[in-house]
């Protein structure tokens, strides 16, 4: 049904950016940790490619930033035992680019990293994905080489991202700055602290 968003960006809130379209209507769009629609200040206008999943207890948007992300979840979510939420958590990894290498490589032990995708279900991710996804070549980096799980976008690090660049550091400021914490566990303010001071 609704296949594009284009408004301007509100805010963000638990996993989800609200989008105000020129009609004046509030779209809360469920968006993955490392997507691109992150880095938007409030007032950009942007535009989200979106899947709705329409259930008996409501309904929920999920936005990408290009058709080419949209397109890697709904392969995802037509695997058993992926359902948006897991599919959205396995986005999350990195670019669409990385993840369709990693899937390509037959590397279900990165797909394992997403939240909540146990081994039985990465490993059938790369069974029913492998030979259907095409990753470009990796600038650099043999493709194997790229391991999802090192991009800081996911848990407690993912939040103190997106918090940084509420602050108004560039995404790739945010990340660098959230990489360079080697304490693992951390809340996601405790990411923020630590990472503010690297960035001042």
């Amino acid at each position: 049904m609704i296949r594009f968003l284009r408004g301007e960006y509100l805010y963000y809130e638990s996993g989800a950016i609200v989008i105000e379209t020129r009609a004046g209507i509030g779209f809360r769009v469920f968006v993955s940790d490392t997507s691109s629609l992150l880095t938007a200040r409030e007032g950009d206008e942007i535009t989200a490619y979106t899947y709705m999943q329409v259930k008996e207890d409501g309904m929920a948007l999920y936005g990408f930033a290009d058709t080419e992300g949209l397109a890697l979840f709904e392969q995802l979510i037509t695997v058993k035992g992926v359902g948006p939420k897991a599919g959205l958590a396995i986005m999350s990894l990195g670019t669409p680019n990385q993840i369709k290498g990693v899937i390509a490589a037959g590397d279900a032990a990165s797909i394992a990293m997403a939240q909540g995708i146990g081994k039985k279900t990465a490993e059938r991710v790369i069974l029913e994905l492998k030979d259907k996804v095409s990753a470009l070549p990796f600038e650099g980096v043999e493709p194997d080489g790229i391991a999802p799980a090192a991009v800081p976008g996911t848990g407690e690090r993912g939040e103190a991202v997106v918090a940084l660049t509420t602050l108004g550091y560039t995404k790739k400021e945010a990340e660098a700055a959230v990489g360079s914490v080697p304490d693992e566990g951390l809340t996601a303010e405790e990411y923020v602290k630590k990472s503010l001071k690297f960035l001042l």
